[in-house]
């Protein structure tokens, strides 16, 4: 192909009296305008034959990768003989750019190890530097996260984009909340009373706990599995738990669950929701909240362990 389009740039050089760069710089532009219009044409037949902007998205990723590959393979065939007597001179200048642009270069690497090792593909829910959010895009020197988090609770979007260097990712841990192990560990904690029922009210917790959680529970499973194939990770249980410990203002008591990563504000909604119910019908548990009391030992301590009351003056 090469070939002839060569031959038939010679024709137009022979008759139009142009020197040897201006051909070269006809064909070059030749080439490119040809690739263009044949990325346009696919992705238009793609985009009339899909809905899903998943698969549109991997499609114009894809197609031009494609296009710059195959146009620097015909450029550069177009420009290599005028280029082969200047090879001195752009190694000079390859190593004076890898000095002044070091962080593109950096970012460069950055994409390459995502597209060879990728710890993270678009659409995954991961945190670097701080900031946490959906990947939606991934370039040449940068990818785009929807944020989650900052000002907003429980992992809900912000609605800005966040746009990340791709070199971050040599620096800066990764954290991915979807690769792997799509679900999260998430916790809530109800405090109680000191006087409350606190054995049967952790009880209630974990019923409701369980109820919101088997299913997860059995896809977990499965999924940690698969997972195990291509990482350590194992748990001695999946199941939800609810713990037990004591703080300032009563009893604590913390449900630890498993829910799907974008899931966790709902979750948590929706079994505060029953917890509040439960509990409302019982009259011998009671929330604990920050309070002020007065506590008489002598009148109110356990027998065994009461102050002697100091005697009338």
């Amino acid at each position: 192909m090469l070939d002839a389009v060569r031959q038939f740039f010679q024709r137009i050089r022979n008759a139009a009296e142009l020197s040897p760069v201006e051909l070269d710089i006809l064909e070059s532009l030749a080439i490119i305008a040809m690739l263009v219009v044949v990325r346009w044409i696919v992705l238009y037949v793609v985009a009339r034959q899909t809905t899903d902007a998943r698969a549109r998205y991997h499609w114009r990723k894809a197609v031009t990768y494609i296009a710059v590959a195959v146009g620097l393979f015909l450029v550069g065939g177009v420009w290599l003989a005028e280029l082969s007597s200047l090879a001195t001179f752009l190694g000079l200048a390859t190593a004076g750019l890898a000095v002044a642009l070091k962080d593109p270069v950096q970012n460069v690497a950055g994409w390459l190890f995502l597209i060879w090792r990728r710890p993270f593909v678009v659409g995954d829910r991961i945190e670097i530097g701080g900031r946490a959010g959906d990947v939606i895009d991934m370039r040449l020197f940068q990818f785009t996260l929807l944020e989650i988090g900052n000002w907003v609770e429980a992992d809900q979007s912000t609605g800005r984009l966040v746009h990340v260097p791709n070199g971050r990712v040599f620096t800066e841990p990764v954290s991915n909340y979807t690769r792997g192990f799509p679900y999260i560990w998430n916790e809530l904690r109800v405090m109680v009373t000191f006087e409350s029922d606190w054995a049967a009210a952790k009880e209630i917790l974990l019923g409701i706990a369980t109820r919101h959680g088997a299913q997860l529970t059995k896809e977990a499973e499965q999924q940690v599995l698969a997972a195990s194939r291509h990482f350590m990770i194992f748990y001695s249980t999946l199941a939800p738990t609810v713990y037990t410990s004591v703080a300032e203002n009563g009893v604590r008591l913390t449900i630890r669950y498993l829910c799907e990563a974008r899931r966790r504000r709902g979750t948590a909604q929706e079994i505060w929701e029953e917890v509040l119910r439960e509990l409302g019908k019982r009259e011998d548990i009671g929330f604990a909240y920050p309070t002020q009391r007065f506590y008489d030992n002598v009148r109110e301590g356990k027998p065994g362990a009461r102050a002697e009351a100091e005697p009338p003056v």
